[in-house]
């Protein structure tokens, strides 16, 4: 009797099964009384023992839930890690990760740049040969960083698609630099000009368009940054040097 009452009228989910339990530890007759309170209760009892349909379907919402919950803090983490790595190209330590060629390549192309004003703070003169051709190197990076963004938007699966805005924008700094070359007669405004482009450039890459690597992106505002105050060297020099010919440094 005991183990047909147990197999059939009462199921784990049964409150009156956990008494039950809790109780023969402490009593032996406990079970009994159980046992003959389910008996004058009659067959209803089974069917009180058993969850209403409304619990079960509870349960699966209960359970569902931590599953839906994981995915979309899942969904949150890989969010926030898209952030946090598009956060990082601001900061100057991914510069370490730069691989070598760049990084030797990059930092060698300031050469030009900081030589003409070294040359002429060590004479104390200012040649107008030597900044303009300072200025043409300059409308050569200018020109060159436009064509990089052109090249990054082309291939197949590129975070810049080859839209207006992409190649347009990829222009811009050849249109600039072009302007700068124009400028022979006033190499001041000539350095104004590569210094916008250089700028402009610097802008498009950081904040603009989808980026490059966070190592670019250090490495580009090291660099930018450098050839600018190089060329405003060469223009606080033009002010306050007396002008001289390259000819004349020869003799």
């Amino acid at each position: 009797m005991i183990g047909f009452a147990s197999s059939k009228h009462l199921t784990p989910l049964s409150p009156v099964w956990r008494c039950c339990l809790q109780q023969m530890t402490r009593a032996p007759n406990c079970f009994i009384k159980v046992q003959q309170r389910l008996n004058s209760q009659g067959p209803s009892s089974s069917l009180l023992s058993r969850p209403p349909p409304t619990s079960r379907l509870q349960t699966l919402r209960t359970a569902s839930w931590p599953a839906s919950r994981l995915c979309h803090n899942q969904h949150n983490t890989s969010k926030e890690g898209d952030r946090k790595h598009t956060q990082e190209g601001f900061r100057m330590s991914a510069l370490v990760q730069a691989p070598k060629p760049a990084l030797y390549l990059g930092f060698s192309g300031l050469i030009p740049f900081l030589s003409a004003p070294l040359l002429m703070a060590v004479t104390q003169s200012f040649y107008p040969d030597v900044a303009f051709a300072q200025v043409v190197y300059g409308a050569s990076i200018v020109s060159f960083l436009g064509g990089a963004r052109w090249g990054f938007a082309l291939p197949d699966g590129s975070p810049a698609k080859p839209d207006w805005m992409n190649l347009g924008n990829s222009v811009v700094p050849s249109l600039l630099a072009w302007l700068a070359l124009l400028c022979r007669d006033n190499v001041a405004e000539g350095a104004f000009v590569v210094i916008m482009g250089l700028g402009l450039s610097l802008h498009y890459d950081l904040t603009l368009l989808p980026g490059y690597p966070a190592w670019f992106k250090a490495m580009r505002t090291v660099l930018t940054l450098v050839a600018t105050f190089s060329l405003v060297a060469t223009l606080a020099l033009k002010k306050f040097c007396p002008e001289k010919q390259i000819k004349e440094l020869q003799k």
